[in-house]
């Protein structure tokens, strides 16, 4: 059985790579063509535009891995069973459960290397196309900490600050607004500048205006001991998609930083784990249904039966998502919701495949 696994495995391989990486070159081919005024306008020479292909390649990768492994499935199956090779198999007494599992080892290979791409590749990149602001990521072209203000909430309090270092350590023009339990206001810091340090933020030429009408009390270095901590300037723009899972958990152990809400990088960092699991739910999907066509009769609808499943689970997962970032239901289930019901309908077909 371990040989049969290996050999199924193979087949899958040889073409789940080739669909994969045609797709990618051929949608990256196509952006190349649109922007190409655009990417040649960055750098003197054509290297930029292999720059660019190494920039853009794994979010692209990303993008059709799951449909490319699918699609490779999918072939093989009907490819087996065109030869009868699925009807010996189905024969020997091997079971669709037994196949599943000698495929596991496969989905888990495409599980970490789809999960590596979204969750370093795609990261490290972000940043450098931010900065080109090429295609989408036009509108993502941000200079955060330059001219861009930053707000921050720590406890009850709002904090808005003019400009930031790199690291987010170091705030210039500061300004507190301090709020009571009711949301009503106390008092307004105004600071020249505010270094963070272990027992907090140190304020520089500080003047202090309370609401009762008092004089202005001003210090040259003042403590506040708020619980704010900014996020780093390449990550301000709050794209959850492009931040890897430590940096999704920062996010979220830190509220969002006022970017956005909590729950919304609390989804991310749920769907940051699914793809482990997807793999492994589409080979569970299409192996049952291909006991239903042993003889090689009926391939066509196989074939059309396992792409509308396929395609059906990244519809509802997309909507899944979105319906998780605007807080309508718990941030885990949004992003576990579709695997979860196609696993259940993958459970359901394994139950009812004939075993021979």
């Amino acid at each position: 059985m371990i040989r049969i696994g290996w050999l199924i495995s193979r087949m899958i391989l040889a073409r789940f790579l080739p669909i994969l990486i045609g797709l990618t070159i051929f949608v990256l081919t196509l952006e190349i063509v649109t922007y190409a005024r655009e990417i040649l306008a960055l750098e003197n020479g054509t290297a930029i535009i292999f720059k660019y292909l190494l920039a853009r390649a794994p979010a692209t990768l990303a993008t059709f891995l799951p449909m490319s492994l699918l699609l490779g499935l999918l072939l093989t199956l009907t490819e087996l069973s065109y030869r009868n090779e699925l009807t010996a198999i189905w024969a020997m007494g091997i079971s669709p459960l037994r196949v599943i599992l000698t495929l596991a080892p496969l989905a888990l290979l495409c599980g970490v290397l789809h999960f590596a791409l979204v969750d370093r590749a795609v990261p490290t990149a972000a940043p450098t196309l931010r900065t080109w602001g090429i295609a989408d990521y036009g509108e993502k072209k941000l200079k955060i900490g330059e001219r861009d203000p930053l707000w921050l909430r720590s406890g009850g309090d709002i904090i808005r600050a003019a400009s930031a270092s790199a690291d987010s350590r170091r705030l210039e023009d500061v300004v507190i607004f301090k709020r009571d339990e009711l949301g009503l206001l106390t008092e307004q810091v105004f600071a020249a500048s505010a270094t963070l340090e272990e027992t907090g933020w140190k304020l520089q030429n500080s003047v202090t205006y309370k609401v009762d009408g008092s004089a202005p009390v001003r210090a040259t270095t003042e403590r506040y001991a708020g619980e704010a901590r900014p996020a780093e300037a390449g990550y301000r723009s709050g794209d959850p998609e492009e931040m890897t899972i430590s940096d999704l958990s920062y996010f979220v152990a830190n509220d969002g930083f006022g970017i956005r809400p909590d729950y919304v990088y609390r989804t991310w960092w749920h769907k940051r784990l699914t793809p482990l699991a997807v793999s492994l739910v589409m080979i569970a999907l299409c192996v049952p249904l291909a006991t239903r066509f042993r003889r090689g009769g009926g391939l066509g609808w196989l074939f059309a039966a396992g792409v509308g499943l396929g395609f059906t689970f990244f519809v509802l997962d997309g909507i899944a998502t979105s319906v998780g970032e605007l807080g309508f239901v718990s941030p885990w289930l949004a992003a576990w919701l579709p695997v979860l019901l196609f696993t259940c309908l993958a459970l359901y077909l394994l139950g009812r495949a004939e075993r021979v």
